[in-house]
């Protein structure tokens, strides 16, 4: 080691007449850290491309093979309500999985909980087009989930080791718009597949994008210091979370987020039936406007960064939220046909992704002092009020119950935004 350097680092020189001393540097807090990611524009291009590829991992994991459940049917040789067991087994794992690889970071560091995360993904892949039976295959899929939680949940965890304030919401902003677009597109891309190669290729497929995502991280550079990580035992970084489910802000916040995401699977789950049935569209103009509906979570995402203050992106998208999903409810009493409902989408889910950046922001940074286990519940949460909320859009006449779910959903969510602005009043006064 160089004279006068510690861990690869210099201290600082104090000349004392024809002597030099060098003391010994200071531990890298965090901005100096968020400086570093900051230094070289090539690595941050690529910090970028990789956090959004991790966020649009388990939306494709989940949605990509549905077009082809009424096939894997026939194949298994078993019901529908078994296939589907599929997803809600993928589901769960999504969910367990952010709880298991989220604290774990905090005290390992994200690097490896990353490369473990994907690996395990890959090798539950393998399995799943391998699967004998359905049974088997369910057993796969909640691993596919476990390891394709670990992208998702770490994805925000280095957005908030490395960023903070405006950065960190832009860092978000776009892994929301990812996170947000990636649902309504993945079926859309599974059925351009699902005819000419079958399930068994959009799970080759599945495979090939975790081999390139786990070979794209090898270069990444770990963003959480020793020094920072949880030091105590393993039972005790287990039960740490009591202390952010107590943070009255941080859960406002996270059941913000968690509202706004049921919102957003209630469209996904009742918008194929409301369209094709209802407004008898073809499944081509169906995939259509997915891909157009995407479009608005993206802008809602960006413009969020454009307002003063982002709390006010969470206040004005919970309000846009409630405006429409009632506006549906008073236009399907009213005959309204497809346009209406279309254009009160658009601007619904174009609230949703004004939603997911400022929620996700502020809970993060609320969070900031667990940042794993405070990632992990954000994601969770969200995971589990979209598994409530897709199977209560079913019950009865479709439009109807939909909208009355997305409403409810969003007064949920413009009540906990409205107690978020008074606390955050009181505590200014």
């Amino acid at each position: 080691m160089p004279n006068g350097t510690y861990g690869g680092v210099r201290g600082k020189e104090t000349k004392v007449g024809q002597k030099t001393f060098v003391s010994r540097p200071t531990r890298l807090q965090p901005k100096t850290i968020a400086m570093e990611y900051q230094s070289g524009k090539k690595y941050l291009v690529y910090l970028y491309l990789l956090l959004g590829a991790l966020a649009a991992f388990p939306p494709l994991v989940t949605d990509m093979y549905l077009p082809a459940l009424p096939v894997m049917t026939a194949e298994f040789h078993t019901s529908p309500s078994a296939v589907q067991m599929s997803l809600a087994a993928c589901i769960i794992g999504l969910a367990v999985g952010q709880l298991f690889f989220g604290p774990l970071s905090d005290k390992w560091g994200r690097k490896p909980l990353l490369k473990s995360a994907i690996a395990l993904f890959i090798l539950a892949t393998v399995a799943s087009i391998f699967s004998p039976t359905i049974d088997i295959l369910n057993i796969c899929r909640f691993f596919q989930g476990l390891g394709g939680a670990g992208g998702v949940v770490l994805s925000r965890s280095v957005a908030t080791d490395c960023y903070s304030g405006r950065e960190l919401a832009k860092t978000l902003a776009i892994i929301g718009a990812i996170n947000g677009i990636a649902p309504v597109t993945a079926p859309v891309i599974g059925g351009l597949f699902s005819e000419s190669i079958g399930w068994k290729g959009i799970f080759c497929i599945l495979l090939a994008i975790g081999l390139i995502l786990y070979a794209v991280s090898i270069p990444f550079r770990e963003s959480h210091p020793v020094s920072k990580r949880y030091a105590g035992t393993m039972t005790s970084l287990f039960t740490q979370a009591g202390s952010l489910l107590k943070n009255g802000s941080y859960m406002r916040y996270v059941l913000i987020f968690g509202m706004s995401n049921a919102v957003l699977f209630g469209y996904i789950s009742s918008a194929s039936f409301i369209l094709q049935n209802d407004f008898g569209l073809s499944e081509l103009m169906f995939g259509v406007l997915f891909g157009i509906n995407s479009m608005a979570i993206g802008s809602g995402s960006i413009i969020s960064l454009k307002l003063r203050q982002i709390a006010n992106a969470s206040h004005i998208g919970c309000a846009g939220m409630l405006a429409c999903s009632m506006l549906q409810l008073c236009c399907y009493y009213l005959g309204v046909g497809f346009w209406g409902y279309e254009i009160l989408v658009f601007v619904m889910l174009f609230s949703v992704g004004m939603v997911f950046t400022s929620s996700t922001t502020l809970a993060m940074t609320e969070g900031k002092a667990m940042i794993g286990w405070a990632s992990a519940i954000v994601g969770a949460t969200g995971f589990f009020f979209g598994g409530i909320v897709t199977p209560l859009v079913g019950i009865g006449t479709i439009q109807l119950s939909s909208y009355c779910v997305m409403a409810i959903c969003s007064i949920v969510a413009l009540q906990m935004s409205y107690m978020a602005y008074k606390s955050s009043r009181s505590a200014i006064a």
